[in-house]
């Protein structure tokens, strides 16, 4: 511990009971304590601190904000959390060539406010945005409701500074908006969930701001007819900014929560956004509030201010929190299947909670068929968690049989672990441990992953 201290100082090397309890959780439901969390200010600190852990082959896990789903930045077998919540600098935004370098302690909402005033656009917007942060941005691919159009955060990596587990410092990637040199370095450190190296600044691509935007509200008396809508809309060429799902369950939630005058008889409402020049995005309103008519939405409101935007969004950015409240658990899936399945699939989510007796509430970035179901439960109930448990197992086989995959944007984590042999080949799986082997020789980096729970 001294040699930790020695690097950091002791402010920022945590100890008590009640720090390490703190970063004991995550937005999941398991807990487990560190030994210990320091607070790096620099990359050089950081690779210190990997130095003394891997002189003495203690385990580290990196940690952002916290509000990952799956487990991914807790110190599962003990060991020193690395928390970057001191390293949250925008280093420079770059107008001329577009391009932001930022510190993983950067809070993504406050990057997109930042570039905003300079009339750029940072498009990927995970539900957390307001509080995760770019380090666990990256390190979990994190994707969000503007995936439909925009893509996930890897669209927007350029480059990354990063610790290796033995100390070394190195560089992937660059800042121009083409480099195919080597292997693409900055992309397999993408999505890798911690297990690689620790990201410690972070090269975005940023695009002009759209001109304008024009949000939609479709209410709808049945599943099927939402559904039907996504459908037409992605088929007719229509790209979306947003188009997002939320059920009978998530309506009654919200309006328990914080009234906004969505109807409790209503199956389902579909939000959306589409943005652009002003005269593309007045036409492309125009079409879409078409086809939710023409596919039996009862009301359908279009926006005609940027506030009036805000103010129809407020539903779907409360809606976890919401459905949260009204169980002491909650468990949420992100399996995700082709757009053409999403409707079939919604319908089976329901069935499945339903025949098992978990109550279910979904949420779905419709767009791109990534589905939310949020299973209400309380951990501390054993037999209702072996229900929950079976419908995941249930979900996770449909979603694949249809074409799916295990995760859309939160990541494996340990939930999802056992679940990788039914998606990936030995052979993947095999690939990916000499990855990890060739970054990671000692194992000493955020272990208890989840390529040591799927088997081997």
């Amino acid at each position: 511990m001294e040699e930790l201290i020695a690097v950091v100082g002791r402010d920022r090397c945590k100890t008590s009971k009640e720090d390490l309890l703190t970063y004991g959780y995550d937005a999941c439901i398991y807990e487990y304590v560190p030994d210990a969390v320091v607070f790096p200010k620099t990359t050089r600190e950081t690779a210190d601190i990997m130095k003394v852990a891997a002189a003495h082959e203690v385990f580290i896990t990196p940690r952002g904000a916290g509000s990952g789903l799956g487990a991914e930045s807790l110190a599962k077998r003990g060991g020193i959390v690395i928390c970057f919540s001191m390293m949250n600098r925008i280093l420079e935004i770059n107008t001329a060539n577009r391009y932001a370098v930022v510190e993983p302690g950067v809070v993504i909402s406050e990057l997109q406010k930042a570039v905003d005033k300079v009339g750029l656009f940072y498009p990927p917007d995970p539900g957390s945005a307001s509080v995760a942060t770019m380090g666990g941005s990256v390190a979990m691919n994190a994707g969000g409701m503007r995936g439909v159009k925009y893509g996930v955060t890897r669209d927007y990596l350029l480059g990354l500074e990063i610790v290796l587990p033995s100390g070394e410092v190195m560089m992937t990637g660059t800042v121009t908006a083409k480099d195919v040199t080597g292997y693409d370095l900055t992309r397999l450190i993408c999505g890798s969930e911690g297990t690689l190296a620790l990201v410690t600044r972070i090269n975005v691509r940023l695009l002009p701001k759209p001109e304008a935007r024009r949000t939609l509200q479709a209410i709808y008396n049945s599943i099927d007819a939402a559904g039907d809508t996504v459908s037409s809309i992605i088929a007719a060429g229509i790209v979306p900014a947003t188009l997002e799902l939320m059920d009978k369950m998530i309506i009654k939630a919200l309006e328990a929560f914080t009234p906004l005058g969505l109807p409790l008889d209503a199956e389902a409402v579909l939000l959306m956004d589409v943005d652009g020049d002003p005269e593309t995005v007045e036409k492309q309103a125009a079409r879409v509030a078409q086809f939710c008519k023409a596919h039996g939405a009862r009301e359908v409101r279009v926006s005609s201010s940027e506030k009036e935007n805000e103010q129809l969004w407020v539903a779907r950015r409360s809606a976890f929190g919401a459905v949260a409240r009204m169980r002491p658990s909650c468990v949420i899936e992100d399996a995700t299947v082709p757009v053409s399945f999403l409707t079939a699939t919604i319908k089976k989510v329901i069935e499945i909670c339903e025949r098992n007796r978990v109550q279910v509430a979904v949420l779905a970035h419709a767009g791109d068929g990534n589905l939310h179901p949020l299973m209400l439960c309380d951990q501390r109930d054993n037999e209702e968690m072996r229900r929950v448990e079976k419908s995941m197992d249930e979900i996770v086989d449909y979603a694949l049989s249809v074409g799916g995959t295990l995760t859309g944007e939160h990541g494996i984590g340990i939930n999802k672990a056992k679940y990788l042999p039914k998606q990936l080949s030995e052979t993947s799986l095999k690939m990916m441990r000499a990855i990890k082997q060739t970054f990671d020789p000692r194992g000493i980096l955020n272990p208890g992953s989840f390529l040591e729970h799927c088997g081997s």
